[in-house]
């Protein structure tokens, strides 16, 4: 079992930040797997915004290359999104996932919300 705890969603204006955390815990939290961030806005379907390995390679969805940048602390079991020049198009639930050995997990997911 893992289990995702995000934090550091909120309400922000048109072209600010947020960094979103997600700390994962659980027998099979320390071994490799690949971490990342997908959203889900109202109406839409849920859609990949970035992965990366526990040895630091990046994937990004299209609409936030450039924008938005994923790192983790392998020793804290942490990965974090860094989100920059935020849309209202942005706007979304934001869910962390883990996959590797011991299977998929998702976190509960963090609001975030930017206004124009």
């Amino acid at each position: 079992q893992v289990q995702l705890e995000e934090s550091g969603g909120g309400l922000v204006q048109s072209g600010g930040s947020l960094r979103l955390s997600c700390a994962a815990s659980g027998v099979f939290s320390s071994i490799t797997n690949v971490l990342g961030w997908y959203r889900q806005a109202p109406g839409k379907q849920r859609e990949l915004v970035a992965t990366i390995t526990r040895g630091g390679l990046t994937n990004y969805g299209g609409s936030v290359k450039g924008r938005f940048s994923i790192s983790r602390d392998n020793d804290k079991n942490t990965v974090y999104l860094q989100m920059n020049s935020l849309k209202p198009e942005d706007t979304a639930v934001y869910y962390c996932n883990r996959q590797g050995f011991g299977g998929e997990y998702w976190g509960q997911g963090t609001q975030v919300t930017v206004s124009s």
